[in-house]
């Protein structure tokens, strides 16, 4: 009979710390409302009224005039944001997708006419109204209550020219979804492992895992995996509510739902990595809600979770897109409503991949077991 010592199973031992790490979780209110409700909530508000403000993206094409009224009284108007043409086929592809309210083109005839070239889309069927509205009404007040222009023999009042693309239609879900998905993801990665590794340190948790032969990866992993199990499982939920309560458009069903789901694991080992770090860097337990709001709060408000980035003033947009769950965000609707593969998201996806090594170098600087 063989007295040879049974070899410890590590991978066993790192399932177990994620069994109770997830129960512990589960256990946790906190936990839930950051991860489930609250991205609810907002995802029923906003599914039941809509976006809340309005604004406008108009592109203008390179050949269209400028140097006329009805141009500037667009551009002076506040919720109205002027997109200036850079290439053509990228120019009308935002359009069909919904990224661009409406495209311009202004031109003068021989008569001294201005006509309004108007390329709109289904996609926004509410907006395509109100740009149409919004410029008529400018042409009103510019024209023909001018009474310079009432004064003229034969009046040369725009004519508007409207085209419209067919498109699918881009909801207000198909918006507010995917943010409250990242916000959703943030909070469990930053907030969940900020204050668990902090408590398991004080409470020398820890340092009685020293005392077994785990190895200290498999315990990071071990927490990390239960985190994944239950963000994932949380993902799940809000993509399926929104499909099936407010219609979120998932271009290619369960594949669109698979991708989301992959983009959801990056996201969250990204901000697990803050977490890791403020873990690390916290005194105590009073210390982390500061230190994890730094991270969290300009995300929530600047990365396009509630509004998009192009309603914000020009100064502050470099900022938003330098954050990475801007990047996240912007991926997540390109694959649900856009069907863009996640092969073509290298842009998004390596800027999340930089930040990932960015964020965990900072993390082993400062994290500590004891």
């Amino acid at each position: 009979m063989s007295n040879a010592p049974v070899k410890y199973n590590q991978l066993k031992a790192m399932l177990s710390i994620a069994r109770a790490s997830l129960r512990s979780i589960l256990k946790s209110p906190s936990a839930v409302i950051f991860t489930l409700l609250f991205p609810l909530i907002f995802i029923v508000v906003f599914g039941f009224i809509g976006r809340s403000s309005m604004h406008l993206d108009i592109g203008v094409t390179k050949s269209s005039l400028q140097n006329n009224p009805i141009h500037q009284a667009l551009a002076s108007m506040s919720i109205v944001s002027i997109v200036p043409e850079t290439d053509s086929t990228e120019f009308y592809d935002a359009l069909r997708k919904g990224n661009l309210d409406a495209v311009l083109d202004i031109q003068k005839d021989a008569a001294g006419r201005l006509n309004i070239y108007l390329t709109t889309t289904d996609a926004k069927a509410q907006n395509k109204t109100i740009v149409t509205s919004v410029l008529n009404n400018i042409i009103l007040e510019t024209y023909k209550h001018n009474p310079a222009f009432n004064a003229m023999p034969i009046p040369v009042d725009p004519t508007i020219h409207e085209t419209v693309i067919r498109s699918r239609e881009y909801k207000s879900i198909d918006f507010i979804l995917p943010g409250q998905l990242g916000f959703s993801l943030l909070s469990t990665g930053v907030f969940g492992v900020a204050f668990v590794f902090l408590n398991l340190r004080q409470t020398m948790v820890l340092k009685r895992f020293f005392a077994t032969p785990i190895k200290r990866p498999f315990i990071v992993l071990g927490e990390a995996l239960a985190r994944l199990t239950f963000a994932l499982t949380g993902a799940l939920v809000i993509i399926l509510i929104g499909k099936f309560l407010f219609g979120f458009t998932l271009v290619h069903g369960v594949v669109t739902v698979i991708n989301m789901l992959l983009l959801s694991v990056l996201g969250l080992i990204v901000f697990m990595g803050f977490g890791f770090l403020v873990s690390g860097i916290a005194k105590n337990e009073s210390s982390v809600p500061p230190l994890a709001n730094i991270v969290t709060l300009p995300q929530f408000l600047l990365s396009g979770t509630f509004f998009p980035i192009s309603a914000f003033p020009k100064w502050l947009q470099p900022i938003s897109n330098a954050l990475p769950l801007t990047h996240l965000n912007a991926a997540m609707r390109q694959v649900a409503f856009e069907g863009v593969p996640l092969y073509m998201l290298g842009k998004e996806i390596g800027i999340l991949v930089l930040w990932g090594i960015v964020v965990y170098a900072l993390a082993v600087r400062f994290f500590r077991w004891e």
